[in-house]
């Protein structure tokens, strides 16, 4: 009697657990991986990303602030890929000692991808 019904417990078990999702409608299903965002201007996407974060805080588009004018950078580095990640990686990772004594803090919340665009529309305010 034992193995009969621990027979039909193991088969109860087996079958339910295959059929756990089939058919079940109310199953919460994962969200779906998010749609990338299609860039066609990188330099407008900057300026947007420059605009709604801090920058503007230390930084302006033709004069020294705390920080340097969007356009001395500009005219320190030249609008280049490498420039790009260079500046993307100080927007990110922060800075000092490059335009004064005052440290650029880090934005670690920024992406790599963000970082480049901001990086390509202050490289552009020349």
């Amino acid at each position: 009697m034992k193995k009969v019904f621990l027979t039909a417990v193991l088969a109860m078990v087996f079958s339910c657990a295959k059929n756990e999702n089939s058919g079940n409608k109310d199953v919460i299903a994962s969200e779906p991986e998010p749609t990338p965002k299609v860039v066609t201007d990188p330099i407008a996407e900057g300026k947007s990303l420059v605009e709604g974060a801090d920058c503007l805080g230390c930084h302006k588009l033709d004069e020294k602030m705390i920080g340097p004018s969007y356009k001395e950078v500009a005219k320190k580095y030249e609008n280049t890929p490498e420039n790009v990640e260079m500046l993307a990686e100080k927007i990110i990772k922060g800075s000092s000692g490059v335009w004064g004594d005052v440290p650029m803090p880090a934005h670690n919340g920024f992406s790599k991808e963000n970082a480049k665009f901001m990086a390509q529309y202050i490289l552009s305010s020349k």
